[in-house]
């Protein structure tokens, strides 16, 4: 599973074009090209065209007010696919919804890669707590 996991913390920056230099040890495990979508908490969500497959198949299993939620995963979805040096370009309504101007933290989280403005991410992982870590991993025999 490992092979397969995407992990680890990664600091880039973007230009004023929207480029940005995106992890070569994640792109590896992404594929030549991949999906970026708005995410939870203010950052985008990037699954490979497999994972994006398997999500939006329980996507379509939900009704009601949680299907209507759910498509804005959809609608703001896009296809990226890395340049020769690494580089993918952010469209606009992606980086104005994550706050994306200029430094940049990309994290791999499972089975997605996560995009944050640096700034929002380190407020972010400043409100975690080592009691909500341990309460969070109690249920997990490790």
């Amino acid at each position: 599973m490992a092979g397969n996991t995407l992990m680890g913390t990664y600091e880039h920056t973007m230009d004023a074009k929207g480029r940005m230099a995106f992890p070569t040890k994640l792109r590896e495990r992404l594929g030549v090209s991949f999906i970026v979508t708005i995410g939870l908490d203010g950052c985008l969500y990037v699954y490979s065209n497999e994972d994006w497959d398997i999500f939006t198949e329980k996507l379509q299993t939900l009704t009601g007010a949680k299907a209507k939620a759910a498509k804005m995963l959809i609608i703001n979805a896009c296809t990226v696919e890395p340049d020769k040096q690494g580089r993918i370009l952010v469209p606009q309504n992606l980086r104005d919804y994550a706050g994306l101007d200029h430094d940049i933290t990309v994290l791999g989280v499972i089975n997605r890669a996560e995009i944050w403005d640096s700034a929002k991410f380190k407020a972010f992982s400043s409100e975690i707590t080592n009691d909500m870590l341990s309460e969070a991993l109690e249920d997990i025999a490790f």
